[in-house]
């Protein structure tokens, strides 16, 4: 047997040598493939909404019980608050005093999409269409030409409230939006890729068919309508109080010959989403009490009653301390959080914009962001080194496999994550997510490994009776 030189016995012991996850004989396959078809069926849910109604009945069915004051703070035992439908706490109560601190995780479950003008319903040429203004950073052209479906719930003003989810089941028509054949389209291929399609273009076409009747101004429009108030009795009115939007009608499903990958829409962020639910189920007896958030409005800055800026999450700690006579900002001090959102995965098409020693790679890992924001740090959290050290030291015990990056290339963009508007409340936080390709596109691609990977971070966490020491 040939000796190690006593460079690369060094190079061994002192430098990092990241590995792709499938490159190691050990790593749990048939786990990872299990726990993705569990995350294939979790992306059918495409709103807010959906998600919060989907977990519902499993987190009853697994024993967590509504939150109220008062209620038993006994170890073990499972609870859970909803905010409106759209945002929903859950959680474990852990051994030790609450006012030791909690372990939290937060992401977010809404996604891009083109919701619903005010007034959508409109006709010209004898076609029908609906309006739409877009939710969150998209690349508008990537909208056109693809099937949609329509989500979400709308009331009536007879008082009803009827929910909608049309358009992705294969016995249903989809609905889309149309683009310019390329023939006539020489002004629109010099323009930049923001302008080839317009915000005030994204309607999406949905009928051609006349309503039969003489002196009718709008024909079509009024068949339109007339579909739907026989399918779900509503008035062309009933949309000033609906809340409707397009998604993309794809289902999720895994990709590649390998079947390595999973793709689908609404990765961003529902594949953190789902790794921090399944590690909040699994969570049987924590030292410290658990804290899983979804959260919504994340893609549109967090505003609004149910995202992260709003007071929700702030009055159930205030509850939660009062309840055990605890001072909330003990309680917040003595916590950590881990802020799980998706991060960019390097992709050879298009090189310039990463920097390769600290981007994320598929089948590497959940990767670990200190920082977000853009260009000199702007709107960052910067997780400390204690913090960053925390985290670490955890995920080495139970030899949970990870990576550090940041985003891309420090003056070619950024972006942000919840953990600024989490931080805010003097919980120590910290990025960790799954890196994706193509974010924000109407599909997505993430790694399974990479899911199932950032699932064990999060319950390795949970399942940790390493005190905060800083």
């Amino acid at each position: 047997m040939v000796k190690k030189s006593e460079a690369k016995k060094l190079a061994e012991e002192i430098l990092s040598n990241p590995k792709n996850m499938l490159s190691d004989k050990d790593f749990p396959v048939k786990k990872a493939e299990s726990f993705s078809t569990g995350y294939v069926k979790f992306l059918a849910n495409k709103t807010e909404r959906e998600v919060v109604e989907y977990v519902l009945p499993i987190l009853r069915d697994k024993g967590y019980t509504e939150y109220k004051r008062g209620m038993e703070h006994e170890p073990g035992v499972k609870f859970f608050k909803v905010n409106r439908n759209k945002t929903i706490l859950m959680g474990t109560f852990g051994k030790r005093p609450v006012s030791e601190g909690m372990r939290v995780s937060v992401a977010h479950i809404d996604s891009p999409r083109l919701d619903f003008k005010p007034h959508p319903l409109f006709e010209d040429t004898e076609m029908a269409f609906f309006k739409t203004h877009y939710y969150g950073g998209i690349k508008k052209y990537q909208w056109t030409t693809i099937p949609l479906s329509i989500r979400g719930v709308i009331k009536t003003s007879d008082g009803k409230t009827v929910t909608v989810r049309f358009g992705e089941d294969e016995n249903e028509p989809c609905l889309l939006i149309t683009d310019l054949l390329p023939h006539l389209a020489q002004n629109q291929m010099s323009k930049t890729a923001s302008k080839v399609v317009e915000g005030e273009q994204l309607n999406l076409l949905i009928g051609s068919r006349p309503f039969e009747g003489e002196g009718i101004k709008e024909p079509v429009k009024l068949k339109i309508m007339s579909l739907l108030h026989e399918k779900y009795g509503i008035k062309e009115g009933d949309f000033e109080s609906a809340e409707l939007c397009a998604v993309p009608a794809f289902k999720a499903r895994t990709m590649g010959l390998d079947e390595s990958m999973i793709a689908g829409y609404g990765q961003d962020d529902s594949s953190c989403a789902y790794a921090e639910f399944m590690a909040e189920l699994d969570t049987k007896d924590p030292e410290y009490t658990t804290l899983t958030i979804f959260a919504d409005k994340e893609e549109t800055g967090s505003d609004g009653v149910t995202g992260m800026r709003s007071f929700f999450f702030r009055d159930f700690m205030e509850d939660l301390a009062q309840d055990v006579d605890a001072e909330v900002h003990d309680v917040l001090r003595n916590s950590i959080c881990l802020s799980c959102d998706v991060g960019a995965a390097y992709d050879p098409a298009y090189p310039d914009v990463y920097e390769r020693t600290n981007c994320a790679y598929l089948n590497y890992g959940p990767i670990i962001s200190k920082y977000d924001g853009s260009r000199g740090k702007y709107s960052t959290n910067d997780a400390s080194a204690e913090m960053v050290d925390y985290l670490l030291s955890i995920l080495r015990e139970e030899k949970v496999v990870w990576q550090m990056g940041e985003l891309g290339k420090i003056d070619v963009g950024g972006g942000g994550t919840i953990a600024s508007e989490i931080s805010v409340h003097d919980i120590d936080t910290i990025d960790i997510g799954v890196p994706v390709l193509s974010m924000h596109a109407p599909v997505e691609v993430t790694s399974k490994a990479d899911v199932y990977m950032l699932y064990k971070a999060i319950l390795a966490v949970y399942n940790s009776k390493r005190p905060k020491d800083f």
